[in-house]
């Protein structure tokens, strides 16, 4: 775990996958074929706190989703790659245009998709419910699974590495951990 630690002192940017990481991957359709999807309210707030302490979130997914702008509107997100079937793009055009170096970028995904940019990140993810073959090439798998916590918990990780939680829990609610 400290290995993993001290990779996560240098992140200033981390970036998720939306279905299977900040939701349970379940694909939600109605009558009508209009889509639905839970994102989980930890996740939220963990990336809220991330943010206020400077590190960036993005997201690169392979679908396009009004619920996914949505949603990262909300959250304060800026960078937001929707329909990327390959992430890699995506991925070297907001490295560039941020200026950051692969080991100050952190990448948490679940799925073969996301390899590509995993594997040139200096801190890659994967949440609980990872595929297998994921799970093995990441750096650290979070215990829990994507949509319920997995993002909170790297996010906490961060500014534990960062020295920035216990600052933010108290600043936001005055509790001192």
């Amino acid at each position: 775990m400290q290995k993993i630690l001290e990779k996560a002192v240098d992140i200033r940017l981390i970036i998720f996958d939306v279905d299977g990481v900040l939701t349970d991957g379940s694909l939600y359709l109605g009558n009508n074929g209009e889509e639905y999807k839970a994102f989980y309210a930890r996740d939220g707030l963990g990336m809220k706190m991330l943010q206020s302490t400077g590190v960036i979130i993005g997201i690169i997914t392979a679908k396009n989703s009004s619920i996914v702008s949505h949603r990262m509107q909300e959250l304060g997100i800026k960078y937001v790659f929707q329909g990327q079937k390959d992430k890699l793009p995506a991925f070297i055009q907001l490295s560039k245009q941020l200026q950051l170096k692969p080991n100050q970028i952190a990448y948490m995904g679940d799925d073969i998709n996301d390899l590509p940019v995993m594997l040139r990140v200096g801190l890659s993810v994967a949440c609980g419910n990872a595929h297998s073959v994921v799970a093995k090439q990441a750096d650290w798998q979070t215990e829990a699974y994507g949509g319920r916590g997995a993002a909170r918990e790297v996010c906490d990780l961060i500014m534990q590495a960062q020295g920035t939680l216990a600052a933010q829990i108290k600043s936001l609610y005055g509790v001192e951990i």
